[in-house]
């Protein structure tokens, strides 16, 4: 009979348990999830003053390569105008596309505002 008396008691202060610690925890992190505080940012532009460098830096080397393979592809492509090679005239303004797209990318990209 002693362990019946022991495993009456668990079972009831769990139940206690089960009635008034957990609404009180659950309530109390509600509670804290509900308030919240104003946070007012200061120095904004301290943090993104480096991601934007470096996002000007990024689109300042990809419009100067695509100068670069734009000038390349142009003189390929007058060479294989000159010889009458039409798969090399092909493989060149494919070329000089790309080299358009990449050079203009910078302004496209600040025309869009990023």
């Amino acid at each position: 009979m002693k362990r019946e008396n022991i495993t009456v008691t668990t079972f009831s202060r769990k139940g206690r348990l089960k009635k008034h610690i957990v609404p009180m925890v659950a309530g109390i992190i509600t509670a804290a999830s509900m308030y919240t505080l104003p946070v007012y940012a200061s120095g904004v532009s301290e943090v993104l003053n480096p991601i934007n460098n470096l996002k000007t830096l990024v689109l300042a080397i990809i419009g100067a390569v695509g100068v670069i393979i734009l000038a390349k592809n142009v003189m390929e492509f007058a060479q294989a105008y000159q010889q009458q090679d039409s798969s090399s005239m092909n493989s060149a303004l494919k070329g000089i596309v790309a080299g358009l797209i990449m050079a203009g990318i910078s302004a496209v990209m600040t025309f869009l505002g990023f």
